[in-house]
């Protein structure tokens, strides 16, 4: 009788590598406090690039506050990671995303491969929240097959709370990804200190574990971002089917003092590592 192996164990099956969106609007809120050529943001994203960034996110805001459309266009044309470009779901916008594809398609460079749809106030310093995606399904559905009949196709995502409903409407309107919101995480983060067992922290969390469950079975992309730091991302990152993180301004802090290469590079090594 051949020998049987009782109680074998499978070998692990590797988790797909989390790729990491740098957000670098910050580089030009730098620039434009002198409204001169430095810091230059392609640059930067050169720079996130080197330390093995797989995509650069920026946000084109309607008042231009940091990144202006000639830094869209660089990083389209010569930018060597994924191009994501944040913005609203305006007619202006989308027409600035369709023109760029459609230019690009032409060359070596495409980009932007994807857009992610947000809420876009005035007022606001930073997005607060997630996009309503149940109000405005109508116009946001208009919006993605507009996108996605671009040259090539371009990736639309929706940045939007870790609710059930708006993850439902996402799929309904056609977006290819979630992005959740993590602004909620990070403050219950920050009061309990990083201890599960204290406050909101571990429901905040379990949130965003259930949204990204509940997307991607939906056959949507699990993305997160949002106040993300070097204290707080490691609990995200070792979400289960977490695809893509996006992080700015805690990276663009670290880089004053450690340059910006340096800064990218810790901030994989920590997502690489939450895992473990």
């Amino acid at each position: 009788m051949n020998a049987q192996v009782v109680n074998a164990r499978p070998s692990p099956v590797p988790s797909p590598m989390i790729l990491l969106g740098v957000n670098i609007d910050h580089v030009a809120t730098i620039r434009q406090a002198r409204k001169g050529d430095e810091p230059d943001p392609l640059r930067a994203a050169h720079e996130c690039e080197m330390a093995g960034c797989e995509i650069i996110t920026v946000h084109l805001r309607e008042d231009r506050r940091h990144i202006q459309d000639h830094d869209v266009h660089a990083l389209a044309r010569f930018s060597q990671a994924r191009l994501n470009l944040e913005m609203g779901a305006t007619d202006e916008m989308i027409g600035i995303a369709l023109a760029l594809r459609a230019a690009g398609a032409a060359g070596p460079q495409a980009g932007p491969q994807m857009v992610t749809l947000v809420p876009e106030k005035r007022q606001e310093l930073t997005t607060e929240g997630g996009l309503d995606v149940v109000a405005g399904l109508a116009h946001l559905k208009h919006a993605v097959t507009r996108l996605k009949a671009a040259p090539g196709a371009i990736t639309v995502s929706a940045f939007i709370e870790p609710d059930a409903r708006h993850i439902q409407a996402a799929a309904d309107a056609g977006f290819d990804a979630c992005e959740f919101h993590t602004g909620a995480y990070a403050r219950a983060f920050a009061l309990a200190g990083g201890d599960t067992s204290l406050g909101t922290l571990a429901h905040e969390l379990a949130r965003i574990a259930d949204a990204g469950h509940r997307c991607r079975a939906l056959g949507l992309r699990f993305h997160a971002g949002h106040a993300l730091n070097y204290q707080n991302v490691r609990a995200i990152a070792a979400l289960p089917g977490l695809a893509e993180l996006h992080i700015g301004h805690a990276i663009v802090s670290r880089a004053m003092f450690t340059g910006l290469r340096a800064a990218v590079t810790e901030m994989k090594r920590l997502i690489e590592s939450a895992g473990t």
